[in-house]
């Protein structure tokens, strides 16, 4: 499962970079909860929990169904 979180998460990757971010896979669990470290200015953003829960998360549910909730760390 992380192998296609990995794949989803790169097509995400270009459009955080186009705002000088990034985001790194920490951890998956067994229950299906994904944690990831938002990183460069995504990190600091005042709207990066909502771009992990409308965007990353959305985009990982649709890829990888087993995935039931991303969380930042």
């Amino acid at each position: 499962m992380k192998e296609k979180i990995e794949k989803a998460l790169d097509k995400v990757r270009p459009m955080l970079a186009a705002d000088g971010g990034n985001v790194e896979l920490v951890e998956v669990t067994d229950d299906g909860i994904v944690k990831l470290r938002l990183k460069g200015s995504c990190g600091c953003c005042p709207m990066s929990s909502m771009t992990l829960k409308m965007g990353i998360e959305r985009i990982l549910k649709e890829e990888v169904p087993e995935v039931k909730e991303v969380i930042a760390l």
